[in-house]
């Protein structure tokens, strides 16, 4: 499927960049050119802040009563329903991922504008009781202008993650997508007008990080900066932010502990440890890349977790498998180089541990699903994160190696915890540095659940109530009544 040429969306219109560059998106699974979009840069980003500054004291979006905001940010939850199976598709060539994956998501994407409407007329102040003699209290106003950087992974769900509570606060955006994956945000921005979105409170700026993405992180007129993607990036975008004194929520990653103990429900565990590393092909920031065993059930567990690993289908995201293709030639190589480093490193290979190449799968990005037994916590396998198919197998004695193994990492964005003991779980999930803790499940919650890290995986809290303290800001009124 080809969708021509993509022009990116400042102040409620469709534009060619200021330098007319374009740069191609491409299907993972097979390389072919699915559009050409316009590249943005330096001079489109000062143009999408200024159309954001404007929009953010018009009539049209300051004077709207909260309620009409929330009713707005519906439309939109609405549209994105009505349009679900044709953005599930886009998605799906863009990025590569499971058609069935990409249909959850348009749901998810859904349900964060529908989520964040509902709140738009709830972002109470408060008093303060001083004395008689005063009358103190609180208001929340909105950050301002938002800059929104979002990952190649989850496209669309990930920019709505952000742009819903930041809308629903009454801020307005600049969204960057990434060069990978830019055509889901792009259609929401179609979507977004015709929803009755004001002029310039969207706007949308294809680009490459390092232009278009580091000059908005550290434009001199943006008021807030949301960063999901690599600690090293995350750095670069707080060090530039920090010049301007703009607070940051950011999302870095992790390498995240899956622990199984003995006692846990053996069909269930089995079922989580495969959701959470193959989901998306294990490019997901909090995959459970990191399969704690206990030592009494390593042994079963393990061989019939590679029984089914081996049996996993591979292909082109629209043909629905089970696994997808990886996002890009560079992703590519840097997952074979984690396979070849844990070779090297002493672990043992079960399944997997080399591209698939086979018939069609020769022309897309794909590895085959890889588990590692015989780790050990120093080896960078265990220790740093692949974005891929990868996992790590490390056994453990008791509850109190579990805890260390899980805490041995820089990372701590979630972790899973599977025993019937229910002391031991929440002992657990009580000591574990980790923002987000899953009891006998995987991937549990919703959009109402907060979600950040701990450590390296980064601070601030998406999702839920506790994202809309990002996007606000407080003001203290105090008035004398003498």
């Amino acid at each position: 499927m080809q969708y021509g040429r993509c022009k990116m969306f400042i102040a409620g219109e469709w534009t060619d960049g200021v330098t007319g560059q374009t740069f191609p998106t491409i299907d993972p699974a097979t390389r072919e050119v699915l559009a050409e979009v316009a590249r943005g840069t330096e001079a489109d980003i000062d143009r999408a802040v200024e159309a954001a500054e404007r929009a953010l004291s018009s009539p049209a979006w300051a004077g709207l009563p909260h309620a009409a905001r929330g009713r707005l940010l519906n439309r939109i939850a609405a549209l994105i329903r009505t349009h679900a199976e044709e953005l599930a598709e886009m998605e799906t060539l863009d990025c590569g991922k499971p058609l069935s994956q990409s249909r959850a998501d348009m749901e998810t994407a859904a349900q964060y504008f529908e989520y964040y409407a509902g709140v738009a007329d709830k972002l109470f102040g408060r008093t303060i009781p001083l004395s008689n003699q005063y009358l103190d209290y609180t208001v929340r106003e909105p950050v301002g202008v938002t800059a929104h950087i979002v990952p190649w992974n989850f496209p669309l769900a990930i920019a709505s993650r952000g742009v819903a509570p930041a809308l629903a606060a009454g801020n307005t955006v600049v969204l960057k997508p990434a060069e990978q994956t830019p055509l889901t945000a792009l259609r929401l921005g179609e979507l977004a007008m015709e929803a009755g979105l004001p002029p310039g409170v969207l706007n949308i700026v294809p680009g490459f990080g390092h232009d278009a993405g580091a000059h908005l992180a550290g434009h001199p007129r943006i008021n807030h900066v949301t960063f999901t993607g690599s600690v090293e990036t995350g750095i670069a975008v707080m060090k530039a932010a920090a010049n301007n004194v703009v607070p940051v929520t950011l999302e870095l990653g992790g390498k995240s502990p899956n622990i199984v103990f003995a006692d846990a429900r053996f069909e269930d565990a089995l079922a989580g440890a495969m959701k959470a590393i193959f989901s998306n092909a294990g490019q997901v920031c909090s995959a459970g890349s990191r399969l704690l065993v206990q030592q009494e059930i390593h042994d079963r567990f393990v061989r019939e977790l590679a029984r089914r690993t081996a049996t996993l289908r591979l292909g082109a995201g629209m043909d629905d498998p089970d696994l997808g293709p990886i996002i890009s030639q560079e992703q590519f190589q840097r997952v074979l180089h984690y396979i070849e480093l844990g070779k090297q490193e002493g672990a043992k290979v079960l399944t997997g541990g080399e591209p698939a190449a086979e018939g069609p799968l020769r022309h897309g990005f794909f590895v085959k699903p890889t588990l590692f037994d015989e780790v050990r916590t120093d080896m960078r396998i265990a220790q740093e994160e692949i974005f891929g198919p990868v996992l790590s197998i490390l056994p453990f004695r008791d509850a109190d190696e579990a805890l260390a193994i899980a805490n041995s990492v820089s990372y701590g964005l979630v972790a899973a915890i599977w025993t019937r003991d229910i002391g031991t779980a929440h002992r657990l999930a009580a000591q574990i540095k980790a923002g987000q803790i899953f009891i006998n499940n995987y991937f549990g919650g919703g959009v109402a659940t907060p979600f950040g890290g701990y450590k390296k995986s980064g601070f601030g809290r998406e999702k839920g109530i506790e994202a809309l303290q990002s996007y606000t800001q407080v003001k203290n009124v105090c008035v004398t009544l003498d």
